[in-house]
């Protein structure tokens, strides 16, 4: 049999750079003549290790090398073809009426619990009930929020179609499908997640409606006892093209020392995506992570090797060798924050508390949510309408790269603009101003006690600050309006904003006025 298969790899690398591979002519070729549906099952298995897609007629071509465009629009449904899987997974675990009666009841109390554990910060047991609820609540907006995050590595072509992706903490699904979904149908996917709970049941029913070019594997171990530089390889030394890390890290003993480990595992183009819920207590956590790990150096392959054969000073030896003269530093270098945040001064870190988040627009309620909320009991004194309609996309993420590359890569000098780390010395004053604009407007929709609209609000930064600066948008005109326009993580221009200090807040607001010019430039 491995002769056999050995056959068919040799001649689907023969017949890839010359036309389709059809396995009903590759069985002709090989000793035994096997039947065309064992060499189609060959050629599947080994789709990844020969960069293969299967086409809708049955025959194999080369994945193309083009990277993936950007959405460009916002996420407003979740797959029906998904929502189907859940609800067939629901019927086949609680009974058809999985929604109602003491099944209902069941997973609205698990729902509720869970969510009390978490606003309390304690951490929560992912049992089978655990799970479906889980999935029921929170699966639609994860599915939606992966993928403006990856709008950010394809709007610079940093996306392939070819991919190895490490899904650390995959949970029931959500950021899974989400990428599967954001692909286009000839991209080709060797997925790998790790998840001990029992999420993974849900996991893999929703993993099989992905398509015939994603290669899905669990394994059901902690991410602590796994070593993420051999999954999926042949010589112990992987490579992932995209770690995610979505809604894990914030569960975890030693956050740091995990997505350090996942860094180790990460190609010389690859991005770890590491994603957190909006909450102040999880989002500052996750940039406290970022910024632990950035300019760190990442270990080179030949560096695990020497580890194993000859412990720390062997490892210590080739990390010299790596740094000198005809090394491999240029290959994996030092941890760079892609984006969202921004580093526009040289040598510039920023060290405020560092809540950033993006807020989208909300999906179309799901028939499951509406279902079990629906059929809560008349008697159930805690219920409001909707209590179980989870439709919002809100999300704090990070984006760290080992080959230098930003999202958006300025350097500014001092003698254009003011810098964030030196606006005491500006405060009644104004001046020019370049940051990103990281939040959506923070002042909420209310009005005053005498009827107006406070001013929109917005978090910026420009990677230097030691607290936060807000840019407060109080005279609205067509020359200060981009500020309202620009997207999150989008960097603005500012001239003759006026610097304040807040005391209330401990935080700078910087007015911006009539008097303001506000220009997108990235």
């Amino acid at each position: 049999m491995t002769d056999q298969r050995e056959a068919i790899r040799s001649n689907a690398k023969y017949l890839r750079n010359v036309r389709p591979i059809d396995p009903d002519e590759i069985c002709e070729y090989v000793e035994g003549n096997p039947h065309p549906a064992v060499v189609r099952q060959h050629l599947r298995e080994d789709a990844p290790a020969l960069g293969l897609i299967e086409r809708e007629d049955g025959t194999f071509v080369p994945v193309s090398d083009e990277p993936v465009r950007p959405n460009r629009g916002p996420v407003r449904e979740f797959p029906e073809r998904y929502a189907q899987a859940l609800e067939n997974f629901l019927v086949d675990r609680y009974g058809v009426n999985w929604h109602a009666d003491a099944a209902g009841d069941l997973l609205r109390s698990t729902i509720r619990r869970f969510k009390a554990r978490y606003l309390e910060r304690r951490s929560v047991t992912y049992d089978d009930d655990v799970a479906a609820g889980y999935a029921i609540y929170h699966l639609p907006g994860y599915y939606a929020a992966i993928q403006y995050a990856l709008d950010d590595l394809a709007e610079r072509s940093l996306l392939g179609r070819n991919l190895r992706v490490l899904d650390v903490g995959a949970g029931v699904g959500g950021p899974a499908l989400g990428l599967c979904e954001y692909l286009p149908e000839d991209a080709l996917v060797e997925y790998h997640a790790v998840e001990p709970s029992a999420a993974a049941d849900v996991l893999e029913t929703l993993l099989a409606e992905t398509g015939q070019n994603v290669h899905a594997t669990v394994h059901r171990s902690p991410i602590e006892d796994i070593d993420p530089t051999t999954l999926g390889s042949t010589d112990g030394t992987a490579e992932f093209d995209l770690v995610l890390a979505c809604n894990v890290l914030n569960e975890l003993t030693a956050p740091t020392t995990v997505a350090r480990s996942l860094l180790d595992a990460l190609a010389p183009d690859g991005t770890l995506l590491a994603m957190a819920p909006a909450d102040k207590n999880t989002s500052i956590a996750l940039r406290e992570i970022e910024r632990e790990l950035e300019d760190e150096r990442v270990r080179e392959p030949s560096e695990f090797s020497a580890l194993e054969s000859g412990g720390d000073d062997a490892a210590g030896e080739a990390a010299d060798e790596a740094d000198g003269d005809g090394g491999t530093a240029d290959r994996r270098g030092r941890v760079t924050v892609y984006g969202p945040t921004v580093r526009l001064w040289p040598g510039e870190r920023p060290s405020d508390r560092g809540w950033s988040f993006d807020v989208r627009p909300d999906l179309e309620v799901p028939a499951f949510q509406r279902r079990l909320d629906e059929a809560t009991p008349a008697d159930d004194a805690e219920h409001a309408p909707g209590e179980f309609v989870n439709v919002d996309v809100q999300f704090s993420h990070s984006l760290l790269r080992l080959d230098g590359t930003r999202r958006i890569d300025i350097e500014l000098e001092t003698d254009d603009w003011a810098k964030m780390a030196e606006m005491e010395r500006h405060v009644t004053n104004r001046i020019d101003l370049v940051a990103a604009k990281v939040s959506r407007s923070l002042s909420g929709a209310a009005e005053s006690e005498y009827g107006e609209k406070p001013n929109p609000l917005f978090k910026i930064s420009d990677g230097s600050e030691a607290v936060d600066h807000y840019a407060v948008l109080t005279s609205e005109t067509s020359l200060n309006r981009p500020l309202l326009e620009a997207e999150y993580g989008e960097v603005c221009s500012f001239e003759q904003i006026l610097a304040l200090w807040n005391d209330d807040e401990e935080a700078y607001n910087l007015v911006v006025d009539e008097d303001t010019i506000v220009d997108r430039i990235g």
